[in-house]
């Protein structure tokens, strides 16, 4: 019975859908206020039907009711309760009621907590939601319905993959579809504007809390996919450039693209045109993502589909969205006049610099991910894109965005001083210099230490350059230390946000270069007592402990121990996991982990002859790569706390608006030329 309650919970949230989709839109093109009136408790009620399938679903599984086909498919009675809980997203139905429920979730959100948006804005947008969320609850109940009944009930069912049997895969998903569909809700409202035409600095503030909380929550997914990965599949790496990875990356880096592009519009009026187009490709992406994903044309861990129908009804879907918003935006981007100028070198100017970089590297990722598909559907032969293409391309195009960071933030609105900008970026030049001077004269030899040299002088350049912003905004140097303190905590938590996600880029460049340039590996056969020797660290295999029982599998663990110049400094113990339901294999990498380095233990197996295949690996720096993703998110998040995203924004006259914007009034007691040289108002954070 629970499970024909989710069934008919189900129906009844596509009715509502519809509903949504279709009376508060025309409504607002009549300016009826009853008709718009309807969308707010329709959004409410749409996500607590989704909310009580989802945890129907949810109940199938933690009582093990085999005769729902789902459960049967993906579960089985002695799974821990945790997993069976996990399992129910770990599917292509169940993740699919997720990504539905996420995105009825910040529907309701806009209702009720949108209530100082403008009235037309909120309800075209809330319809325009519907229209997506009736898709995609139409695919779940026409081709992925989670509550098909199997007859007889099997007495057990098949089980989960064993590689999501994981904490890093439970909390993965979730976090990654907030992010993925988050972006809906900047699509949506990106399409109500233009239905309305009306595109404005007030419209910018409105969608830029809500894109800043999908770009957070895609962050943290992707750093926690890419951590998930790294500790896990025991190859040691942590991204391989695989379609179903880039399917995520290509939304993050267009997200990255909209959220600076929404602060030109924010503070400027202008750059209206671009920002929308970017709003739409941003979510067309992560339908993309959807389709690779579900389709059956990617073979891949993270894949959950080989149903070509799905695939069919996805692939339709994305037509009509991306097809549907670009002929909207078409008809609309003539009248999306942006008024205010600006000189090329400007604030302005280094955001469009990043833009236009950001859309290149996003173009790169496209074509290396999708070209291989195009050319096997039209028969032009098997074509394999993997890591040196996009090492090859992707990094040339984003190094000179890393170059511009620094600069960009020092430069004042509509006209910047380039001068004076690289001139208090002197120290981050000098720190660019001694460490790439530093790394050569250590790796001097080396094949790579020019590449090593650049790599990490570019990381000096945005940690320091990035420092060297906030100096200058709090007057280090030009006023007491007490006053500085003050103004450091006077300036608006955005600024903090924008300059710690920034410094994250720099952990970011630091880890990948010691990673991919520094790294060592040692794979081999080892019987008990047997010492390999990797990068200062002398690791020797203790023992062996085989079929330990664990909860629906046996597992073998094994006991390094390791020590540094005689002294101990660790004991690691690697496992390998052996499954029943299914049978498959796991393995679980140890891992001991430093600001310095990992090094990285696999316990691979044995052979015949009483040996043990091992993999050992150093990675210096690797952990970088997790805390810069770390520190994206926690800027965003930071930035998403700041008083100024949780007001309304004023309603000025437009004209006033764009004279002042034009011919910026110098505050008070302060010259006109002395703004010009602060290198970024408090009120002007990214």
């Amino acid at each position: 019975m629970v499970a024909e309650t989710g069934h008919f919970a189900l129906i009844l949230a596509l009715l509502v859908a519809l509903v949504q989709a279709v009376v508060p839109l025309v409504g607002a093109a009549r300016d009826d206020e009853a008709m718009m009136a309807v969308a707010r408790p329709a959004a409410i009620l749409q996500f607590l039907l989704l909310g009580t399938a989802f945890f129907a679903l949810m109940y199938c599984y933690v009582t093990s009711d085999f005769s729902v086909l789902n459960v049967a498919e993906n579960s089985y009675s002695n799974k821990p309760l945790f997993y069976k809980i996990t399992g129910v997203w770990g599917n292509h139905p169940g993740s699919m009621m997720l990504w539905e429920m996420i995105l009825t979730g910040y529907a309701a959100a806009v209702a009720l907590f949108g209530g100082k948006l403008p009235r037309g804005l909120r309800t075209r947008a809330l319809s325009v939601q519907s229209m997506v969320s009736f898709s995609f609850l139409l695919f779940i109940l026409l081709t992925s319905n989670p509550f098909l009944r199997l007859s007889p009930a099997p007495l057990n069912g098949r089980g989960l993959n064993p590689l999501l049997e994981d904490p890093g895969l439970a909390f993965h998903p979730p976090i990654l579809y907030l992010g993925y569909v988050g972006f809906s809700m900047a699509f949506s409202f990106a399409i109500a504007a233009l239905i309305e035409g009306k595109i404005d600095a007030a419209w910018a503030h409105w969608i830029r809390p809500w894109s800043l909380a999908a770009w957070c929550f895609l962050t943290l997914g992707i750093t926690g996919g890419s951590w998930w990965a790294y500790y896990t599949l025991g190859w040691g790496g942590w991204w391989y450039w695989d379609p179903t990875e880039n399917a995520s990356f290509m939304p993050w880096l267009a997200g990255t693209a909209l959220l600076h592009a929404l602060t030109v519009v924010e503070k400027r009026g202008t750059m209206k045109a671009w920002t929308v187009l970017l709003a739409i490709l941003t979510f067309s992406l992560s339908l993309l993502g959807t389709f690779l994903v579900r389709s059956g044309v990617l073979t891949s861990v993270h894949s959950f589909a080989t149903d070509p129908q799905r695939g069919i009804y996805i692939l339709a879907l994305l037509g009509v969205v991306i097809g549907g918003s670009l002929t909207l935006f078409a008809l609309r981007a003539p009248s999306l006049k942006s008024g205010a100028l600006f000189a090329p070198v400007s604030r302005e100017g280094g955001l469009l610099f990043g833009n236009i970089f950001l859309s290149a590297a996003l173009g790169t990722v496209f074509l290396g991910t999708l070209y291989p598909l195009f050319a096997d559907a039209l028969n032009l032969g098997k074509v394999s894109v993997g890591p040196p293409f996009f090492n090859a391309t992707f990094v040339p195009i984003m190094a000179p965005v890393c170059i511009a960071m620094p600069v960009g933030a020092l430069l004042a609105w509509k006209r910047g001083n380039l001068r004076l900008a690289l001139k208090r970026l002197l120290p981050a030049f000098l720190a660019a210099l001694v460490m790439a001077g530093g790394i050569a004269t250590v790796m001097n030899g080396h094949g790579r230490f020019i590449l090593a040299a650049a790599a990490l002088a570019l990381a000096a350049w945005v940690l320091v350059g990035m420092l060297a912003g906030l100096a200058q905004q709090i007057r280090l140097f030009d006023a007491p230390l007490k006053t500085s303190l003050q103004r450091t905590f006077r300036l608006p938590r955005a600024f903090h946000g924008m300059t710690l996600a920034h410094i994250g880029m720099a952990c970011v460049i630091l880890g990948i270069t010691g990673s991919a340039l520094g790294r060592t590996q040692h794979i081999q056969i080892m019987h008990i007592g047997d010492t390999v020797h990797v990068s200062g660290f002398d690791v020797t295999l203790k023992k062996v402990r085989d079929d330990i029982k664990g909860p629906g599998y046996t597992f073998s663990r094994g006991t390094f121990d390791v020590t540094s110049g005689g002294k101990p400094v660790a004991v690691m113990q690697p496992e390998k996991k052996y499954f029943t339901v299914p049978p498959e294999a796991t393995t679980h990498a140890a891992i001991r982990t430093t600001l310095l380095g990992d090094l990285y233990v696999v316990l691979d197996g044995h052979d015949k002859k009483g040996g043990y295949i091992t993999r050992i690996y150093y990675d210096p720096f690797v952990v970088w790569i997790f805390l810069g993703g770390g520190m994206f998110a926690a800027g965003g998040l930071l930035a998403l706390t700041d008083r100024r995203r949780r007001i309304g924004a004023p309603r000025r006259n437009e004209s006033f608006a764009q004279r002042r914007n034009e011919n910026p009034a110098p505050r008070r007691n302060e010259s006109f030329a002395s703004q010009q040289e602060s290198a970024l108002k408090p009120g002007a954070a990214t």
